[in-house]
């Protein structure tokens, strides 16, 4: 049996509401809840990035995988905002939890999709017998335009999967990928911003590859909606996830963690993975769980996971990320937010 033996997420404590964001731009707050089904996200502080969201995460899924950071064999990180356009925040990450130097580091990147990019091989790794453990984290910082419909779910957070073969918490299933070049969301080299194509990024983006990789998980696996206790999708906004999840035949009660979109935002990276690490916070042994990630560009990574029984022994040896989001926010009006998120360029 491989699987995930520890998991764990941060988030950040800094909040802004979406009524913040649209008084700033002259927008109906109203309408900007009911059409994104968002009310508000984390952001950063100054001094976290992406580096810091994944040490804090990685530090809860060894408290809960209970073995010396010694033993992992690879560090992988997927986000889309590393903090250093050329040196490796893997290093870093593995050097604070003290797994360096005898390790294999990558980071990767494919948009949303980069932290169930990093969560793929480090599990194939560990299946291969390479490895005894491999942690892979998916963390973000996204950044919207000012003014732009990202600006309002573009958050910060991650989560981080320790895989290994021994104190299974969740067994990997089955694994599918589903992958096209769709250019609906891209930032050149040097932009500050993201662009995306409006509604493009639903039909043919979004939804045609998470159905594609969840239809085709299924089939693979030989299951149907009503197998599942849980199901986890890529989470751009409130709607989208709903809306796969209805097409692909769940109920929309089934579609836990939804909560979690309206508090949290899109955390790029991070979305998937949190809300997987949300469902372990609640879910019971012999319960299956489906995720589906999505990257602009495009693809979708799909997971099937087994619950065991030692999840009832670990999931109280760390901050649950409910407990994360509901802890003590701080809420920041749109003048603090532009600073904290370096939206104000000062030319000399």
């Amino acid at each position: 049996m491989v699987g995930i033996v520890g998991y764990g997420s941060y988030l950040p404590r800094y909040r802004i509401k979406a009524e913040e964001i649209a008084h700033q731009w002259g927008m109906d707050p109203e309408t900007i809840k009911r059409g994104l089904l968002l009310k508000e996200k984390t952001v950063p502080a100054p001094d976290e990035d992406t580096v810091t969201i994944a040490v804090e995460a990685s530090r809860n899924a060894l408290k809960r995988a209970g073995i010396d950071p010694g033993e992992i064999g690879a560090v992988y990180v997927g986000s889309e905002s590393h903090p250093y356009a050329v040196k490796p925040s893997g290093t870093i990450v593995a050097e604070a939890l003290g797994i360096t130097p005898e390790v294999h580091i990558a980071d990767y990147e494919f948009a949303c999709k980069a932290g169930t990019e990093a969560m793929w091989v480090g599990y194939s790794i560990v299946k291969a017998g390479e490895v005894k453990y491999a942690l892979s984290v998916g963390a973000d910082t996204s950044q919207g335009a000012p003014g732009d419909a990202l600006e309002y779910s573009a958050s910060a957070g991650g989560s981080a999967f320790i895989f290994g073969g021994e104190g299974v918490v969740a067994e990997v299933v089955e694994t599918y990928s589903y992958t096209t070049d769709t250019p609906d969301f891209w930032r050149r080299e040097g932009a500050f911003y993201p662009r995306h194509g409006g509604r493009f990024t639903g039909e043919p983006a979004y939804f045609k590859h998470i159905l594609g990789a969840g239809r085709g998980i299924m089939q693979k696996a030989g299951l149907k909606p009503a197998d599942f206790a849980y199901a986890v999708f890529h989470m751009p906004n409130g709607k989208f996830p709903l809306t796969v999840g209805k097409r692909l035949g769940f109920l929309r009660e089934q579609l836990d963690p939804g909560w979690i979109v309206p508090l949290m935002g899109n955390t790029y990276s991070g979305s998937s993975p949190t809300g997987l690490s949300a469902t372990f916070d609640v879910s019971k042994p012999g319960e299956l769980i489906l995720l589906v990630s999505f990257g602009s560009g495009a693809g979708s990574d799909a997971f099937v996971f087994r619950m065991t029984e030692r999840i009832n022994e670990v999931r109280e040896k760390a901050v649950k990320v409910k407990e994360l989001l509901e802890y003590s926010p701080i809420y920041l009006n749109y003048g603090l937010y532009a600073k904290f998120r370096g939206k104000i360029i000062m030319n000399s």
